[in-house]
């Protein structure tokens, strides 16, 4: 019986030291990073590349007509706007400033696009006149056009809904952004379509 104590707590020290080993073994692999890797690295996710050209078309001065329903079983409301944006920071982010009407009241926002060259999505933030949230979202480029989804909030139910986003981009002159979300059943609805004409 103590032949095999003693070969039972023989083994549970080899145990306890080769996973002192192993331990000390990835401690060493997972030391200080390398300098100049963390360099290279940094350099390259902060460097703007071809996704980022792929926004140019948006840059500029645009005339905006929009549609907004609150209700789909009703015509949407109908207005006029206009918006400009501008590449800032190096071209790494498209910040935007619009400004027209909601509801017949005045109507401002502002808004930055970008492209995260680490998460490979596209992204866009957006705070305006009519609350005191941001919207974030993020998404993916098919062909021409860059599909996003975030949450936003929403007043009437008091707390963050999801909703979905396309940007299509027609050509250097023209897009259209239309916006879903949860209508008044909570069935998906179209919120907004906005379409946008370069100004020359």
């Amino acid at each position: 019986m103590k032949l095999r104590r003693v070969a039972q707590y023989l083994v549970v020290v080899a145990g306890f030291t080769l996973a002192g080993a192993v331990a000390a073994s990835d401690k060493k692999k997972s030391g200080p990073p390398d300098e100049k890797a963390a360099m290279e690295a940094m350099a390259k996710a902060s460097t703007p590349g071809e996704a980022h050209k792929k926004l140019d078309a948006l840059a500029g001065k645009f005339s905006v007509k929009s549609k907004m329903w609150m209700d789909p079983s009703k015509p949407p409301e109908e207005s006029t706007g206009s918006t400009e944006r501008k590449w800032v920071l190096g071209n790494r982010y498209l910040q935007e400033s619009y400004q027209g009407q909601f509801m017949g009241q005045p109507f401002d926002g502002l808004g930055i696009t970008g492209y995260d060259n680490v998460t490979k999505k596209y992204f866009g933030s957006w705070i305006d006149s009519g609350s005191t949230s941001m919207t974030l979202a993020r998404g993916s480029m098919s062909g021409n056009t860059i599909t996003y989804k975030g949450m936003m909030t929403d007043p009437m139910a008091g707390k963050e809904v999801p909703y979905s986003m396309k940007m299509i981009i027609k050509d250097n002159d023209n897009h259209v952004m239309e916006m879903w979300g949860p209508g008044p059943s909570g069935k998906e609805m179209k919120w907004m379509e906005l379409s946008y004409a370069r100004v020359k």
